[in-house]
């Protein structure tokens, strides 16, 4: 799940992606925080954000969901899609460790 603050036009930019293919990306607006939380722990999915909160939520009440943490500061939605790119393989195996539930990418 793409959180709000991120542009819907990064899921065209990562088509290439084979962390997780475009058509499984899916973008939230106007949903609470919690929501989210909820919606991506029931379906098992992984929180791209940009939000602090959803790592305050995860130290609550633990993972799943997994969240890719974006601490890129104020970047357009090309750079981010460039930097999930060049770190795919990273991701990945942050994926399949059930070990950690948050990734920082700077």
């Amino acid at each position: 799940m793409v959180d709000e603050n991120i542009s819907w036009r990064l899921k065209r930019l990562l088509n290439s992606w084979e962390v997780l293919p475009a058509n499984e990306i899916s973008h939230t607006d106007k949903i609470t925080d919690k929501a989210i939380w909820q919606h991506a722990k029931l379906n098992k999915l992984i929180i791209l954000t940009f939000d602090e909160d959803f790592v305050e939520l995860q130290n609550l009440y633990g993972h799943p969901p997994k969240i890719i943490w974006l601490r890129m500061g104020n970047v357009n939605t090309k750079d981010i899609a460039i930097k999930l790119l060049q770190l795919q393989k990273t991701i990945a195996a942050f994926l399949e460790d059930e070990q950690y539930g948050v990734i920082e990418v700077y």
